[in-house]
């Protein structure tokens, strides 16, 4: 019989108890048991190694742990009764969720329900359970600031892409606040819980980058939700740590000698989906709103307002040889100088957006003069979110918003000495810039350049709308 040294069984007993083996006293009859297979294999003439690496192959990386939860579950009611409940809750607001994004992109009733309970289910059932289940099997103390960290940063992220999805308030607040556990807390505990293996000296240089990386990833898609400059740098720099160096180097340093391919290597590849598509899908989403939202909207704008120029044109060309035709060309005249106004505000607020702040470009590129007035080539935008030009230039309070509603207003009253009371009513509401342009609210620093753009192109159709009800009555009057 051979017997194993202290310093073979202290080997076992540091490889046992790293697998986190804390019930009773299942860890001693596992190292016993191993340390009989061991002995049995020495027996056939290999050496301690050989055979303990032999035995090892035998059990399997998890079988330790799965014994222990097998035992658990047979004698711990509480244990088994949070594992069950995290299986049917994990599953069942999955599943929840699955249809309601079915429902939701199939615009089906019902898809706000289902998404709800089964957020509410994940986040405040299956999040809670599983961290009880983990703690049960570990009772290791040194990890319980990461699990109450990860346990956080999910329920509030779940919780946030609800009320982003549902369109609720608060939406950006709780996401921001998963955001900055998981850069605060969660990623720095994982990376302190890593380190201590003394197993892993190899992979720290690794594990530093992928922190690093995940910090950025996670920051950076924060920015981009939240409209915030700099999420594209961020999510750039983010994944090129993550996929170009962390990832190949980890998998290098891990499965070098590798023969087969192994299940931790398929979980890393979905894994790195998981990370890789949302982002494809937001930027794709995002894309997808220019082209099929605002930019087909500013386009119909555009060609309505060149229709609305040239229709007034020729109604004034009618009316050359009327007695009405002064009035008409003042009016003409009037509208052009408002006209000319916004599109001096339309050229601040592109030249700031384009600009560095305090700096910004006087004669942008985006913008151009054309037969019918100016033209902005909206899709040249290198930065359509920015939301500091609409906060400057339209928000009730500022100059040139004042300067607007003056102007319009002396516009108005130069109407009314020419159009007869009964008809002031047509255009009174249109040429209110209010109906137009945004209000004084708490998410006014939202407002992307583009918004305002936008609020800035009605008003101007407003204006010639306004204008040709305003030559059809003087025409009427002659």
């Amino acid at each position: 019989m051979h017997d194993l040294s202290i310093d073979n069984v202290n080997s076992i007993i540091h490889d046992v108890r790293k697998q986190d083996i804390t019930y009773s006293n299942l860890a001693d009859e596992l190292i016993d048991h191993i340390c009989c297979d061991v002995e049995y294999e020495m027996e056939k003439g290999l050496d301690f190694f050989e055979a303990y690496q032999r035995v090892s192959q035998k059990i399997g990386k998890r079988r330790l742990q799965e014994i222990q939860e097998e035992t658990l579950y047979s004698v711990d009611s509480r244990y088994r009764q949070m594992k069950n409940t995290m299986k049917i809750s994990g599953i069942a607001g999955t599943v929840m969720l699955g249809f309601a994004t079915l429902f939701k992109i199939m615009h089906w009733p019902g898809a706000g329900i289902m998404m709800t309970l089964g957020t509410l289910m994940l986040a405040f059932i299956f999040v809670p359970t599983a961290l009880g289940v983990l703690w049960k099997e570990t009772h290791n103390t040194k990890k319980i600031f990461l699990f109450i960290s990860a346990f956080l940063a999910g329920i509030f992220f779940l919780l946030g892409i609800l009320f982003k999805v549902q369109h609720w308030p608060a939406a950006g607040i709780l996401l921001l606040l998963s955001a900055v556990i998981s850069v605060l807390f969660l990623i720095p505990s994982m990376l302190v819980s890593l380190l201590r293996d003394p197993e892993n000296k190899a992979k720290r240089p690794v594990y530093f980058i992928g922190a690093a990386s995940l910090i950025l990833y996670i920051t950076g898609f924060m920015f981009k939700i939240m409209h915030w400059p700099g999420a594209g740098l961020l999510l750039l720099g983010g994944m090129f740590l993550l996929f170009v160096i962390a990832f190949p180097w980890y998998t290098h340093i891990s499965w070098k000698e590798e023969k087969s391919i192994k299940p931790e290597f398929i979980f890393m590849i979905v894994g790195s989906l998981a990370i890789i598509l949302p982002s494809a899908l937001i930027s794709l989403n995002l894309q997808r709103s220019y082209d099929e939202g605002y930019f087909t909207n500013l386009d119909q704008q555009n060609a309505l307002f060149s229709y609305l120029y040239v229709n007034n044109k020729s109604l004034i060309e009618m009316n050359n040889d009327s007695t009405c035709f002064p009035e008409m060309e003042q009016v003409h005249t009037r509208t052009a100088n408002l006209i000319t106004l916004i599109n001096v505000i339309e050229s601040k607020m592109v030249g700031e957006s384009e600009g560095d702040p305090g700096a910004p470009v006087l004669n942008p590129v985006q913008i151009m003069t054309a037969e019918n007035g100016q033209i902005i080539d909206y899709k040249m935008l290198s930065n359509p979110f920015h939301p500091a030009p609409v906060n400057d230039f339209l928000l009730p309070g500022t100059v040139t918003r004042s300067e607007l509603e003056n102007a319009v207003t002396d516009f108005k009253k130069y109407l009314s000495g020419l159009i007869p009371d009964a008809e002031s009513g047509n255009y009174e509401k249109i040429l209110d810039p209010a109906t137009c342009l945004p209000a004084l609210t708490s998410e006014k620093r939202r407002i992307s350049v583009l918004s305002g753009l936008h609020s800035l192109l009605l008003l101007k159709n407003n204006l010639l709308t306004t204008e040709f009800l305003a030559l059809q009555s003087i025409a009427k009057q002659n």
